[in-house]
């Protein structure tokens, strides 16, 4: 494995060698970089090694406090945006034209980082291209999108930048860093290198957590639990309580932490003056209150997305099985080997046409849920849709 700041990179070689060239040799760096590539496969990762090994003196030994400070997220000139709600708010955005206009104070460049850039609103993409069709001398920016498709990154954005593809580690590549790296038995790092689908933190939640397993398992049961009206509805419950818990879980501790903060800043509780103060902090509790609930909605709508991801990946295994039963030769890799025998069952009881119909069923559901319809209706919609044919007797 390669070792410095890159070691956070799973099976990406190809990119290393483009960033350390970048570093190496001047005329091929550039004030813009864009990182596309599948959920997983280390987007923000490779931003922040490349970050790191901007303003390391040695380019990335990984060792030194310039490296250690970028990785950290503690190097005063190397800022990352995170979009917490459903998109980048308008205080984001000042935030990015704020910093991008500082000069370095430490380091050699001052670099931002928009991680999930594709949640940029046209307000925030539009203020983010005048800021690349008008730089800083000292500005890098760097942006992470699943892909360069348009409803993930604008054109004109995507003209400006250098585009760096990631792809999908394989599993072994996977597998070889929660051992080596992460001490996970070989056995538990292989199965779940497996199972992830490429997604290196899946992978090391599933390897750590015994909850991510169960998880994973009730969702992976729902389809050949669905032989009645009443199972696609309890399912759906399932799933959506499911993603509701995982969000509260997740969002509690922070949103008890950030109002105790905001609280103590206005003087809430305080007398005397104290009072006045507090009073009129009415309205930043209340933007709080606005943006917590919204990075609840996010993090409960990406809890059902990788479900669905799930349930797809398990029926694109059923097709390609009833393909092969079909005189379709050798099967590919599975998504979920170690649910071969759902798959097969599956392949038998819905054919390759059942299959494909379900997975079109799985992706309208994604697409009805980022138009905000109501996860309950649209979960519903589909687990109905999922439903198994009667048995012949």
């Amino acid at each position: 494995m390669t070792g410095g700041v890159w070691s956070g990179l799973v099976g990406q070689q190809d990119v290393i060698d483009v960033l350390r060239g970048a570093i190496e040799d001047p005329t091929a760096m550039t004030h813009a970089w864009l990182f596309t590539g599948p959920p997983g496969s280390g987007r923000s990762v490779a931003a922040r090694a490349f970050a790191a090994a901007l303003q390391c003196p040695a380019g990335g030994d990984g060792t030194c406090h310039a490296c250690r400070t970028a990785l950290a997220g503690t190097h005063a000139d190397v800022q990352s945006v995170v979009p917490e709600g459903l998109s980048l708010g308008v205080d984001e955005v000042r935030e990015i034209v704020r910093l991008a206009g500082r000069a370095p104070s430490q380091g050699r460049w001052q670099v931002i980082i928009i991680e999930d850039a594709d949640r940029m609103p046209e307000r925030a993409a539009n203020t983010v291209l005048k800021m690349l069709e008008e730089p800083p001398p000292r500005t890098v920016f760097m942006l992470c999108t699943p892909s360069l498709h348009p409803d993930d990154i604008m054109v004109t954005i995507r003209s400006r930048c250098r585009v760096v593809a990631l792809r999908t580690p394989t599993a072994e590549a996977i597998s070889e860093v929660l051992v080596h790296r992460d001490g996970v038995d070989p056995a538990m790092a292989s199965w779940a290198a497996a199972a992830s689908g490429g997604h290196v933190g899946r992978a090391r939640r599933l390897a750590r957590d015994e909850g991510a397993r169960l998880s994973r398992k009730a969702v992976l049961d729902v389809p050949l639990s669905l032989v009645s009206l009443a199972a696609c509805f309890h399912a759906a419950d399932d799933l959506v309580a499911a993603a509701k818990e995982e969000s509260d879980q997740a969002t509690a501790a922070l949103d008890g932490a950030e109002t105790e903060a905001v609280r103590a800043s206005l003087g809430v509780g305080a007398r005397g003056p104290g009072v006045a103060a507090a009073s009129r902090g009415a309205g930043q509790l209340k933007e709080l209150e606005k943006r917590q609930k919204s990075r609840a909605t996010r993090l409960g709508r990406d809890s059902l997305d990788r479900a669905l991801v799930d349930l797809a990946a398990l029926y694109r295994d059923a097709l390609v099985l009833a393909a092969v039963r079909g005189g379709g030769g050798e099967a590919p890799p599975l998504a979920h080997p170690d649910r071969r025998a759902d798959s097969e069952e599956l392949a038998v009881r819905i054919g390759a046409e059942g299959a494909l119909r379900r997975i079109d069923a799985v992706l309208a559901c994604r697409t009805a849920l980022e138009q905000n319809v109501k996860p309950q209706i649209a979960v519903e919609a589909l687990t109905v849709a999922l439903r198994l044919p009667a048995e012949r007797g």
